[in-house]
C-alpha cells in the first residue's frame, strides 16, 4: 500500500516537473520575443528572481521525483540527464539576460524534462518486473 502510494506521488511529481519545464521554456521564449520584438515586459519577464526561484523549484522537484525513482529502479541515466539539465539552468544564471541565457535555459529544461520522462519509463519497468521493457539496462 505504502509503496504504491509512494510510486503514485513520485509519478505525479515527475509529471509536474515536465509541466514546469515546459512552462519555463515558454517563459524564456516569450521573454526573448516580447522584449526584443516589442520592447515590452522586460522588467517583469526578465526579473532575475523568476529564474532563481525557477531553478530552486526545479531542483526540489527533480530531487524528489528522480531521487526516489533512482532508489527504486537503480538506473543512472534519468538522474544524470536531469542533473546535466540543472547544470545548464544554473549556468544560465551566470550569463547576462538575453539570447545566451535563453539558449542555456531551454537546453537545461529540455534535459530536465527528458530526465523526468526517462524516470517515469524506468519506474514503470521496475514495477512491471522488467517484462514490458527491452533488454537495455539503461532504458
Amino acid at each position: 500500500m505504502a509503496t504504491s502510494l509512494l510510486t503514485s506521488i513520485r509519478g505525479q511529481v515527475d509529471r509536474a516537473g515536465i509541466t514546469l519545464s515546459a512552462l519555463c521554456a515558454v517563459h524564456c521564449l516569450a521573454t526573448v520575443v516580447l522584449v526584443s520584438a516589442l520592447g515590452i515586459g522586460g522588467e517583469l519577464l526578465g526579473n532575475p528572481l523568476i529564474h532563481e526561484v525557477g531553478l530552486a523549484l526545479a531542483m526540489v522537484v527533480a530531487a524528489v521525483a528522480i531521487g526516489l525513482g533512482a532508489l527504486r529502479h537503480r538506473r543512472a541515466v534519468p538522474f544524470v540527464t536531469a542533473m546535466t539539465g540543472l547544470s545548464f539552468m544554473g549556468g544560465a544564471l551566470a550569463v547576462p539576460h538575453g539570447f545566451e541565457e535563453a539558449v542555456l535555459t531551454i537546453i537545461g529544461v529540455g534535459l530536465v524534462s527528458l530526465g523526468h520522462i526517462l524516470n517515469l519509463r524506468a519506474c514503470r519497468c521496475a514495477v512491471s518486473g522488467g517484462n514490458a521493457c527491452t533488454a537495455d539496462p539503461d532504458r
